[in-house]
């Protein structure tokens, strides 16, 4: 079993956020795969069971705000018996350009208060992470204020770019393993696969809710 988190803040207010294109990835590739994220009981998250060339993966989205994602995760590492080696946090980065990706298998926070809060809370920072660039905040607006504005229309296209690209780059952290990810999605490629149009998931992919007791 796999699990693939993305961080983000909770509510309407931030749900377009360059703060939270995590969320939109997870979303992404669970909208593939006509699954519908739900509660998680206990987990303070949604979540959704879904099958990628048949092998299993939940994805999730913590209901905590950024800041204290961590226990979010942990409680879905606990309920669902995933091991560290098993977990894909996506999140945003400000020191990426717009659209571009990075994934690595462990590494620091980087002063991602989300990562941080998540590398607290399993006690260990060797899990792997997809990192989303949202670009650098224009002279004069604060990072913290400008993770929480949304993209410019004329960024849209870029984004949602990106956001296919991160969903086809989950597929392959989980069907390909993270050195395979690394050398494709970490280089010039990731642009190639983004403008050849193919689909996020093989026609194999299921999708299957998990049910929970309210």
């Amino acid at each position: 079993m796999k699990l693939i988190v993305g961080l983000g803040n909770p509510g309407d207010i931030y749900k377009d956020s360059r703060h939270n294109i995590g969320f939109s990835a997870v979303r992404a590739l669970g909208s593939a795969c006509k699954a519908v994220l739900k509660r998680d009981k206990g987990t303070f998250s949604l979540s959704a069971r879904i099958k990628i060339d048949g092998r299993s993966v939940i994805l999730a989205m913590p209901l905590t705000y950024m800041n204290l994602s961590g226990s979010a995760v942990a409680n879905l590492l606990k309920k669902h018996k995933i091991e560290l080696k098993d977990l894909l946090i996506v999140l945003d980065d400000l020191d990426l350009e717009l659209g571009r990706l990075k994934i690595r298998p462990s590494g620091s926070s980087g002063g991602h208060r989300g990562l941080e809060s998540v590398i607290e809370s399993v006690g260990s920072s060797d899990f792997s992470r997809l990192r989303i660039g949202i670009g650098r905040p224009p002279r004069g607006v604060e990072p913290s204020e400008y993770v929480l504005m949304p993209f410019l229309r004329k960024e849209k296209s870029e984004v949602k770019g990106g956001i296919e690209i991160a969903a086809q780059c989950c597929q392959s952290w989980v069907t390909e393993g993270i050195i395979e990810t690394m050398n494709n999605f970490n280089t010039s490629a990731s642009k190639a696969l983004r403008n050849s149009g193919r689909s996020i998931l093989s026609e194999r992919s299921e999708a299957k809710e998990i049910r929970q007791n309210e």
